[in-house]
Protein backbone atom coordinates (compact mmCIF):
# COMPACT_ATOMS: atom_id res chain seq x y z
CA UNK A 1 0.00 0.00 0.00
CA UNK A 2 1.41 3.43 -0.88
CA UNK A 3 2.24 5.75 2.02
CA UNK A 4 -0.23 8.44 2.99
CA UNK A 5 0.36 11.92 1.71
CA UNK A 6 2.02 14.02 4.40
CA UNK A 7 -0.02 17.05 3.39
CA UNK A 8 -3.44 15.51 2.75
CA UNK A 9 -5.10 12.43 4.21
CA UNK A 10 -7.07 10.02 2.04
CA UNK A 11 -10.35 11.42 3.37
CA UNK A 12 -9.32 14.99 2.54
CA UNK A 13 -8.39 13.97 -1.01
CA UNK A 14 -11.68 12.17 -1.38
CA UNK A 15 -13.62 15.25 -0.29
CA UNK A 16 -11.71 17.36 -2.82
CA UNK A 17 -12.37 14.79 -5.58
CA UNK A 18 -8.64 14.13 -5.91
CA UNK A 19 -7.41 10.74 -7.08
CA UNK A 20 -6.28 8.29 -4.39
CA UNK A 21 -2.58 7.28 -4.33
CA UNK A 22 -3.50 3.71 -5.30
CA UNK A 23 -4.63 4.90 -8.73
CA UNK A 24 -1.07 5.42 -9.92
CA UNK A 25 -0.18 1.89 -8.86
CA UNK A 26 -3.22 0.55 -10.66
CA UNK A 27 -2.36 2.43 -13.84
CA UNK A 28 1.22 1.18 -13.69
CA UNK A 29 0.00 -2.37 -13.22
CA UNK A 30 -2.39 -1.97 -16.15
CA UNK A 31 0.38 -0.65 -18.40
CA UNK A 32 2.66 -3.50 -17.34
CA UNK A 33 0.08 -6.16 -18.08
CA UNK A 34 -0.64 -4.65 -21.50
CA UNK A 35 3.10 -4.62 -22.27
CA UNK A 36 3.44 -8.25 -21.16
CA UNK A 37 1.04 -9.17 -23.94
CA UNK A 38 3.48 -8.00 -26.63
CA UNK A 39 4.98 -10.63 -28.97
CA UNK A 40 8.44 -9.97 -27.56
CA UNK A 41 9.13 -8.88 -23.98
CA UNK A 42 12.45 -8.20 -22.25
CA UNK A 43 12.52 -8.23 -18.45
CA UNK A 44 15.75 -6.89 -16.97
CA UNK A 45 17.03 -5.75 -13.62
CA UNK A 46 20.23 -4.21 -12.25
CA UNK A 47 22.74 -6.75 -10.90
CA UNK A 48 24.21 -4.17 -8.55
CA UNK A 49 22.94 -1.25 -6.53
CA UNK A 50 25.85 1.11 -6.12
CA UNK A 51 28.77 -0.97 -4.82
CA UNK A 52 26.60 -3.79 -3.43
CA UNK A 53 24.92 -6.73 -5.16
CA UNK A 54 21.24 -6.19 -5.89
CA UNK A 55 18.56 -8.72 -5.01
CA UNK A 56 15.75 -9.47 -7.44
CA UNK A 57 12.39 -8.11 -6.39
CA UNK A 58 9.93 -10.45 -4.74
CA UNK A 59 7.62 -10.06 -7.73
CA UNK A 60 10.33 -11.24 -10.14
CA UNK A 61 11.27 -14.14 -7.86
CA UNK A 62 7.63 -15.21 -7.75
CA UNK A 63 7.34 -14.97 -11.54
CA UNK A 64 10.40 -17.20 -11.99
CA UNK A 65 9.06 -19.69 -9.45
CA UNK A 66 5.71 -19.76 -11.21
CA UNK A 67 7.34 -20.33 -14.60
CA UNK A 68 9.41 -23.21 -13.27
CA UNK A 69 13.16 -23.85 -13.49
CA UNK A 70 13.14 -25.08 -17.10
CA UNK A 71 11.27 -22.05 -18.44
CA UNK A 72 13.37 -19.71 -16.26
CA UNK A 73 16.62 -21.11 -17.69
CA UNK A 74 15.23 -20.87 -21.23
CA UNK A 75 14.35 -17.20 -20.70
CA UNK A 76 17.83 -16.51 -19.31
CA UNK A 77 19.45 -18.22 -22.34
CA UNK A 78 17.39 -16.10 -24.72
CA UNK A 79 18.29 -12.95 -22.80
CA UNK A 80 21.97 -13.79 -22.64
CA UNK A 81 22.59 -12.28 -26.09
CA UNK A 82 21.55 -8.84 -24.82
CA UNK A 83 24.07 -9.12 -21.98
CA UNK A 84 26.72 -10.20 -24.48
CA UNK A 85 25.95 -7.19 -26.65
CA UNK A 86 26.29 -4.86 -23.67
CA UNK A 87 29.63 -6.46 -22.71
CA UNK A 88 30.84 -6.12 -26.30
CA UNK A 89 30.32 -2.38 -26.13
CA UNK A 90 32.71 -2.18 -23.21
CA UNK A 91 35.34 -4.45 -24.75
CA UNK A 92 35.39 -2.82 -28.20
CA UNK A 93 38.42 -0.78 -29.22
CA UNK A 94 37.96 2.93 -28.68
CA UNK A 95 37.52 5.14 -31.72
CA UNK A 96 39.26 8.47 -31.84
CA UNK A 97 37.04 11.52 -31.83
CA UNK A 98 36.87 13.62 -34.97
CA UNK A 99 39.51 16.38 -34.94
CA UNK A 100 38.55 20.01 -34.87
CA UNK A 101 37.84 21.09 -38.47
CA UNK A 102 40.49 23.32 -40.02
CA UNK A 103 39.82 23.24 -43.78
CA UNK A 104 42.49 24.74 -46.04
CA UNK A 105 40.91 25.53 -49.41
CA UNK A 106 43.09 26.76 -52.28
CA UNK A 107 43.82 30.48 -52.29
CA UNK A 108 41.72 31.09 -55.41
CA UNK A 109 38.65 29.76 -53.60
CA UNK A 110 39.05 32.02 -50.57
CA UNK A 111 36.77 35.06 -50.21
CA UNK A 112 37.93 38.33 -51.75
CA UNK A 113 35.17 40.44 -50.23
CA UNK A 114 34.47 41.00 -46.52
CA UNK A 115 32.00 43.18 -44.66
CA UNK A 116 32.71 44.91 -41.36
CA UNK A 117 30.36 42.49 -39.59
CA UNK A 118 32.15 39.45 -41.05
CA UNK A 119 35.56 40.44 -39.71
CA UNK A 120 34.57 39.53 -36.15
CA UNK A 121 33.23 36.19 -37.38
CA UNK A 122 36.49 35.56 -39.23
CA UNK A 123 38.37 36.04 -35.97
CA UNK A 124 35.99 34.18 -33.69
CA UNK A 125 34.76 31.32 -35.90
CA UNK A 126 36.67 31.15 -39.22
CA UNK A 127 34.86 27.91 -40.11
CA UNK A 128 31.59 29.88 -40.34
CA UNK A 129 33.16 32.12 -43.02
CA UNK A 130 34.42 29.01 -44.82
CA UNK A 131 30.95 27.44 -44.81
CA UNK A 132 29.12 30.61 -45.81
CA UNK A 133 31.43 32.20 -48.36
CA UNK A 134 33.38 29.25 -49.78
CA UNK A 135 30.90 26.35 -49.55
CA UNK A 136 28.03 28.82 -50.19
CA UNK A 137 25.87 27.28 -47.45
CA UNK A 138 23.09 29.43 -46.06
CA UNK A 139 20.98 28.61 -43.02
CA UNK A 140 17.30 28.02 -43.76
CA UNK A 141 14.69 30.05 -41.96
CA UNK A 142 12.37 27.94 -39.78
CA UNK A 143 8.92 27.33 -41.22
CA UNK A 144 7.23 28.65 -38.10
CA UNK A 145 8.94 31.27 -35.97
CA UNK A 146 7.48 33.90 -33.72
CA UNK A 147 9.12 37.34 -33.98
CA UNK A 148 11.86 37.67 -31.38
CA UNK A 149 14.56 40.06 -30.19
CA UNK A 150 16.31 40.18 -33.58
CA UNK A 151 13.11 41.13 -35.39
CA UNK A 152 12.31 43.77 -32.77
CA UNK A 153 15.75 45.30 -33.22
CA UNK A 154 15.34 45.38 -36.99
CA UNK A 155 11.92 46.97 -36.64
CA UNK A 156 13.12 49.71 -34.29
CA UNK A 157 16.11 50.35 -36.58
CA UNK A 158 13.79 50.81 -39.55
CA UNK A 159 11.62 53.31 -37.70
CA UNK A 160 14.58 55.38 -36.46
CA UNK A 161 16.21 55.32 -39.89
CA UNK A 162 13.00 56.56 -41.51
CA UNK A 163 12.81 59.40 -38.99
CA UNK A 164 16.40 60.49 -39.66
CA UNK A 165 15.93 60.26 -43.43
CA UNK A 166 12.84 62.46 -43.20
CA UNK A 167 15.08 65.33 -42.13
CA UNK A 168 12.89 66.31 -39.18
CA UNK A 169 14.74 68.50 -36.68
CA UNK A 170 14.56 66.86 -33.22
CA UNK A 171 14.03 70.32 -31.72
CA UNK A 172 10.80 70.81 -33.67
CA UNK A 173 7.60 70.91 -31.63
CA UNK A 174 6.07 67.98 -33.52
CA UNK A 175 9.22 65.82 -33.65
CA UNK A 176 7.79 63.18 -31.32
CA UNK A 177 4.66 62.94 -33.45
CA UNK A 178 6.82 62.40 -36.56
CA UNK A 179 8.89 59.74 -34.78
CA UNK A 180 5.74 57.89 -33.76
CA UNK A 181 4.43 58.11 -37.33
CA UNK A 182 7.67 56.54 -38.56
CA UNK A 183 7.14 53.75 -36.04
CA UNK A 184 3.53 53.21 -37.13
CA UNK A 185 4.65 52.91 -40.75
CA UNK A 186 7.37 50.40 -39.84
CA UNK A 187 4.96 48.36 -37.71
CA UNK A 188 2.38 48.34 -40.50
CA UNK A 189 4.94 47.02 -43.00
CA UNK A 190 6.11 44.36 -40.52
CA UNK A 191 2.53 43.05 -40.18
CA UNK A 192 3.16 41.60 -36.72
CA UNK A 193 0.83 39.15 -34.98
CA UNK A 194 -1.62 41.10 -32.79
CA UNK A 195 -0.22 39.74 -29.52
CA UNK A 196 3.34 40.74 -30.47
CA UNK A 197 2.31 44.21 -31.60
CA UNK A 198 0.41 44.72 -28.34
CA UNK A 199 3.65 44.22 -26.41
CA UNK A 200 6.10 45.92 -28.78
CA UNK A 201 4.22 49.12 -29.60
CA UNK A 202 4.18 50.51 -26.02
CA UNK A 203 7.91 49.73 -25.88
CA UNK A 204 8.45 51.69 -29.07
CA UNK A 205 6.46 54.64 -27.71
CA UNK A 206 8.70 54.72 -24.64
CA UNK A 207 11.80 54.31 -26.80
CA UNK A 208 10.71 57.15 -29.08
CA UNK A 209 10.54 59.52 -26.11
CA UNK A 210 13.97 58.40 -24.91
CA UNK A 211 15.49 58.78 -28.38
CA UNK A 212 14.08 62.27 -28.75
CA UNK A 213 15.50 63.35 -25.39
CA UNK A 214 18.91 62.02 -26.43
CA UNK A 215 18.68 63.73 -29.82
CA UNK A 216 17.73 67.09 -28.32
CA UNK A 217 20.58 66.97 -25.80
CA UNK A 218 23.14 66.80 -28.62
CA UNK A 219 21.31 68.63 -31.43
CA UNK A 220 23.44 71.80 -31.07
CA UNK A 221 26.60 69.81 -32.01
CA UNK A 222 25.20 68.05 -35.09
CA UNK A 223 25.47 69.58 -38.54
CA UNK A 224 23.82 66.77 -40.51
CA UNK A 225 22.53 63.23 -39.97
CA UNK A 226 22.92 60.29 -42.36
CA UNK A 227 21.11 56.98 -41.78
CA UNK A 228 21.87 53.55 -43.28
CA UNK A 229 24.76 54.82 -45.35
CA UNK A 230 26.88 52.28 -47.23
CA UNK A 231 30.62 52.18 -47.94
CA UNK A 232 31.95 51.04 -51.30
CA UNK A 233 34.42 48.11 -51.26
CA UNK A 234 37.87 49.35 -50.24
CA UNK A 235 41.01 47.26 -50.78
CA UNK A 236 42.89 46.13 -47.67
CA UNK A 237 46.54 46.98 -48.25
CA UNK A 238 47.53 45.30 -51.54
CA UNK A 239 45.91 41.96 -50.72
CA UNK A 240 43.19 42.09 -53.34
CA UNK A 241 40.64 41.60 -50.56
CA UNK A 242 38.12 44.39 -50.10
CA UNK A 243 36.16 45.59 -47.08
CA UNK A 244 32.70 47.16 -47.27
CA UNK A 245 29.98 47.93 -44.79
CA UNK A 246 26.86 49.83 -43.89
CA UNK A 247 26.68 52.16 -40.91
CA UNK A 248 23.44 52.52 -38.96
CA UNK A 249 24.11 56.22 -38.80
CA UNK A 250 26.87 58.80 -39.28
CA UNK A 251 26.43 62.32 -37.92
CA UNK A 252 28.68 65.14 -39.13
CA UNK A 253 29.52 67.44 -36.23
CA UNK A 254 30.15 71.17 -36.07
CA UNK A 255 33.84 70.67 -35.23
CA UNK A 256 34.46 68.98 -38.59
CA UNK A 257 34.58 65.43 -37.20
CA UNK A 258 31.93 62.76 -37.21
CA UNK A 259 30.11 60.46 -34.82
CA UNK A 260 29.46 56.90 -35.99
CA UNK A 261 26.40 55.44 -34.26
CA UNK A 262 25.26 51.85 -33.96
CA UNK A 263 21.80 51.19 -32.51
CA UNK A 264 21.63 48.22 -30.14
CA UNK A 265 18.56 46.64 -28.57
CA UNK A 266 20.68 44.12 -26.63
CA UNK A 267 23.76 44.17 -24.42
CA UNK A 268 26.20 42.71 -26.97
CA UNK A 269 28.75 43.63 -28.01
CA UNK A 270 30.00 45.36 -24.91
CA UNK A 271 32.04 48.55 -24.83
CA UNK A 272 35.05 46.52 -23.72
CA UNK A 273 34.77 44.16 -26.70
CA UNK A 274 34.60 47.08 -29.12
CA UNK A 275 37.36 49.07 -27.41
CA UNK A 276 39.82 46.18 -27.49
CA UNK A 277 38.79 45.32 -31.07
CA UNK A 278 37.28 41.93 -30.32
CA UNK A 279 34.15 43.35 -31.97
CA UNK A 280 35.76 45.82 -34.40
CA UNK A 281 32.73 46.89 -36.45
CA UNK A 282 32.59 50.53 -35.33
CA UNK A 283 36.39 51.11 -35.54
CA UNK A 284 36.46 49.54 -39.01
CA UNK A 285 33.61 51.80 -40.12
CA UNK A 286 35.69 54.70 -38.83
CA UNK A 287 38.68 53.47 -40.86
CA UNK A 288 36.53 53.30 -44.00
CA UNK A 289 35.20 56.80 -43.30
CA UNK A 290 38.76 58.11 -43.02
CA UNK A 291 39.60 56.59 -46.40
CA UNK A 292 36.56 58.06 -48.15
CA UNK A 293 34.77 54.74 -48.66
CA UNK A 294 31.51 56.41 -47.64
CA UNK A 295 31.48 58.24 -50.97
CA UNK A 296 28.44 60.34 -50.13
CA UNK A 297 30.35 61.96 -47.25
CA UNK A 298 33.90 61.88 -48.55
CA UNK A 299 36.93 61.49 -46.26
CA UNK A 300 35.97 62.57 -42.75
CA UNK A 301 37.92 62.25 -39.52
CA UNK A 302 36.04 60.18 -36.92
CA UNK A 303 35.50 61.91 -33.59
CA UNK A 304 33.14 59.63 -31.67
CA UNK A 305 32.16 55.96 -31.87
CA UNK A 306 28.93 55.28 -30.00
CA UNK A 307 26.59 52.43 -29.20
CA UNK A 308 23.09 53.81 -28.67
CA UNK A 309 21.35 51.17 -26.57
CA UNK A 310 17.55 51.08 -26.68
CA UNK A 311 16.48 49.55 -23.37
CA UNK A 312 13.18 47.65 -23.01
CA UNK A 313 11.94 50.27 -20.51
CA UNK A 314 12.40 53.06 -23.06
CA UNK A 315 15.68 54.33 -21.62
CA UNK A 316 18.26 55.34 -24.24
CA UNK A 317 21.92 55.07 -23.21
CA UNK A 318 24.81 56.33 -25.35
CA UNK A 319 27.95 54.25 -24.69
CA UNK A 320 31.21 55.55 -26.13
CA UNK A 321 33.66 52.82 -27.08
CA UNK A 322 36.64 55.17 -26.80
CA UNK A 323 37.13 54.35 -23.12
CA UNK A 324 37.15 51.06 -21.24
CA UNK A 325 38.45 51.01 -17.71
CA UNK A 326 41.77 52.84 -17.61
CA UNK A 327 42.29 52.55 -21.37
CA UNK A 328 41.43 55.65 -23.38
CA UNK A 329 41.91 55.99 -27.14
CA UNK A 330 40.76 58.43 -29.76
CA UNK A 331 38.54 57.33 -32.61
CA UNK A 332 41.47 57.82 -34.98
CA UNK A 333 43.69 55.53 -32.91
CA UNK A 334 41.04 52.83 -32.71
CA UNK A 335 40.44 53.05 -36.45
CA UNK A 336 44.15 52.75 -37.19
CA UNK A 337 44.62 49.81 -34.80
CA UNK A 338 41.59 48.02 -36.27
CA UNK A 339 42.86 48.49 -39.81
CA UNK A 340 46.36 47.23 -38.97
CA UNK A 341 44.89 44.13 -37.31
CA UNK A 342 42.68 43.56 -40.32
CA UNK A 343 45.70 43.68 -42.62
CA UNK A 344 47.41 41.02 -40.49
CA UNK A 345 44.26 38.90 -40.43
CA UNK A 346 43.90 39.05 -44.21
CA UNK A 347 47.60 38.26 -44.59
CA UNK A 348 47.17 35.21 -42.37
CA UNK A 349 44.51 33.73 -44.65
CA UNK A 350 46.57 34.58 -47.73
CA UNK A 351 48.86 31.65 -46.83
CA UNK A 352 47.71 28.24 -48.10
CA UNK A 353 48.96 26.50 -44.94
CA UNK A 354 46.54 28.43 -42.72
CA UNK A 355 43.03 27.03 -42.47
CA UNK A 356 39.61 28.13 -41.28
CA UNK A 357 39.58 26.74 -37.74
CA UNK A 358 36.25 26.02 -36.07
CA UNK A 359 35.51 28.25 -33.05
CA UNK A 360 38.95 29.83 -32.81
CA UNK A 361 37.84 32.43 -30.26
CA UNK A 362 34.27 31.68 -29.13
CA UNK A 363 32.19 33.85 -26.81
CA UNK A 364 31.45 30.85 -24.59
CA UNK A 365 32.92 27.37 -24.71
CA UNK A 366 29.56 25.73 -23.99
CA UNK A 367 27.62 27.66 -26.61
CA UNK A 368 27.07 25.47 -29.69
CA UNK A 369 24.17 27.35 -31.25
CA UNK A 370 26.12 28.79 -34.18
CA UNK A 371 24.61 28.34 -37.63
CA UNK A 372 27.44 26.02 -38.71
CA UNK A 373 28.40 24.35 -35.42
CA UNK A 374 26.52 21.18 -36.37
CA UNK A 375 28.44 20.97 -39.66
CA UNK A 376 31.71 21.44 -37.79
CA UNK A 377 30.62 18.64 -35.38
CA UNK A 378 31.55 20.83 -32.43
CA UNK A 379 29.95 18.54 -29.85
CA UNK A 380 32.04 15.63 -31.09
CA UNK A 381 35.50 17.16 -31.26
CA UNK A 382 35.02 19.20 -28.09
CA UNK A 383 33.97 16.02 -26.23
CA UNK A 384 37.21 14.47 -27.42
CA UNK A 385 39.26 17.05 -25.55
CA UNK A 386 39.95 19.43 -28.43
CA UNK A 387 38.04 22.24 -26.79
CA UNK A 388 40.84 24.67 -26.11
CA UNK A 389 40.62 28.11 -27.59
CA UNK A 390 42.45 28.50 -30.84
CA UNK A 391 43.40 32.08 -30.02
CA UNK A 392 43.68 34.99 -32.43
CA UNK A 393 44.42 34.18 -36.00
CA UNK A 394 47.04 36.88 -36.08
Amino acid sequence: MPPSDRFMSRMMKSELSLLPPERRIGLAAHDFMMAMGAPRVVLSRAARSGNAPAVASRWLQRLVACAGPDQAKAMQRRGRKFIDWANALGSAESEAFAPRPNPKPPLEARPRKLSVTEVETLRRDPYAIYARKILKLQALEPYIRDPGAAERGTLFHAALDAFVRSGVDPLELHALEKLLEAGQQAFAEADLPPDVRTVWWPRYEQTAQGVLEWERARAHKVRSRHAEIGAVPFEIATSGVTLSGRADRIDLLDDGTSEIIDYKTGSNPSVKQAHFLISPQLPLEAALLQRGAFVELGPVEPGKLTYVRLRPNGEVVADSVLKSGSSVKSATELAQDAWERLEKLVGFYAKPTNGYLSRALPFKEGDVEGEYDHLARVLEWSAGGDGEQGGDAE
